[in-house]
């Protein structure tokens, strides 16, 4: 069966369940933790795929990576009872290879069933809260839905902003300013 057919039965399974236990909005973070987790340690889908590794332990290295446990002396995050359920359900079914793109599909529903929008502010120096927030509610007013937030700082673009959203993107950069600039005078 396709690994995105799977993926996708058991996000669903799993929203259902979280939505019921009225706790979609946590599982939602620990998905989040878990698919940042894959891609910020490649290792860990070795780690998680090595049949040699026993059940027991890639669940706690599973929950672990959901955000289980934290550095020493800081508040330890609890992972929910649902998600500890569902991972060990995972395990024992035996498709612990396809629970990064479960993580995936679960973000993907979750934020189809809330209308929610990722979008990304890239400018050439830091803005201040108040601009942001702006953005974000220019962007919320426009698309009728809730916004995650991403800034990022990239001096390349010289000076004025990249918006994006969804499949929107508006390049108000100097940069990209100067590159039609420079193919007009190529003419």
């Amino acid at each position: 069966m396709d690994i995105g057919v799977i993926s996708v039965r058991y996000a669903r399974a799993l929203l259902k369940s979280a939505e019921a236990a009225k706790l979609e909005a946590q599982v939602y973070a620990e998905m989040q933790t878990l698919a940042e987790s894959y891609l910020r340690v490649p290792e860990l889908r070795f780690t998680i795929d090595n049949p040699m590794l026993d059940k027991e332990k890639k669940e706690s290295l599973l929950i672990t990576a959901c955000g289980g446990s934290t550095a020493k002396g800081a508040k330890p995050e609890q992972v929910s009872d649902l998600t500890k359920r569902f991972v060990h359900l995972v395990l024992q079914e035996g498709r612990e290879s396809d629970l990064q793109f479960m993580a995936n599909s679960y973000i993907t529903l979750y934020r189809q069933q809330k209308n929610i929008i990722r979008g990304r502010l890239i400018t050439a120096a830091a803005v201040s809260p108040a601009t942001e927030q702006k953005m974000k509610q220019m962007v919320e007013s426009k698309t009728q839905g809730t916004v995650e937030f991403q800034t990022e700082v990239n001096p390349d673009i010289i000076g004025g902003f990249i918006l994006e959203y969804g499949t929107y993107r508006m390049d108000a950069s100097v940069k990209n300013k100067l590159k039609s600039i420079a193919a007009e005078l190529k003419k």
